[in-house]
């Protein structure tokens, strides 16, 4: 498992972002990943089986409650994980370029500031591992979603390179958070240490990123 430094004196916060070969909690509350901008308590999901046909669709959860595991499941999306340590919650976020294109990281810090009374400032965020600026191509439908960030990508009329843990990076200042930690590793690159879905297409696995508040 890779973990963030900037949560290292965070006692306790136990979180993690999977790797091809890692070993993760079987109690992790996911949500039915739709690369969607939709965040939910995870006590939405409390009784529930991960996975089941009727898991609650989203892309993010958010929780306060101490002894409750939150994750996402990625191969080349963006994971980010959040923390609050004044009011001690947290938040695992799945980034797509749809959740990207619609801010899924400013939806899942508005949730917290709602819900608990999260200060932006006080956030730490760790952006995980993922398909990286070197390998992400995409077409110009695609890229001219990210305009608001990107404006040379408002007249493309070809292929781009889109970099989508930068553009989670800019929405996570753009909210207010200073604090962000960011791997840097590219899924795609790096094989032996993890899946891609545009390397593997339906072969590849799913790397799980998880965070929580001890009890």
């Amino acid at each position: 498992m890779i973990t963030a430094p900037n949560f290292s004196d965070l006692d306790f916060v136990e979180h993690g972002f999977g790797m091809r070969d890692s070993v993760t909690p079987d109690d992790i509350r996911t949500a039915k990943q739709i690369h969607s901008s939709i965040v939910l308590d995870a006590e939405a999901l409390a009784g529930g089986v991960s996975g089941a046909v009727d898991t609650p669709r989203a892309d993010a959860l958010v929780s306060r409650r101490g002894g409750v595991r939150i994750g996402v499941k990625t191969a080349d999306c963006v994971p980010v994980l959040l923390v609050d340590p004044v009011n001690r919650a947290v938040a695992a976020i799945h980034a797509g370029w749809r959740g990207s294109a619609a801010n899924i990281v400013g939806a899942a810090i508005r949730q917290l500031t709602t819900k608990w009374g999260t200060r932006p400032e006080n956030l730490r965020a760790a952006i995980g591992p993922s398909i990286g600026l070197c390998c992400y191509e995409v077409g110009p439908e695609v890229a001219r979603q990210f305009e608001t960030w990107l404006p040379e990508l408002a007249s493309l009329s070809g292929h781009a390179h889109l970099d989508l843990p930068a553009v989670n990076e800019w929405q996570l200042r753009e909210a207010g958070v200073t604090d962000i930690w960011k791997s840097g590793e590219c899924t795609f690159c790096m094989a032996d240490r993890f899946f891609s879905f545009r390397r593997e297409r339906e072969r590849a696995g799913r790397m799980m990123s998880f965070i929580g508040l001890q009890k």
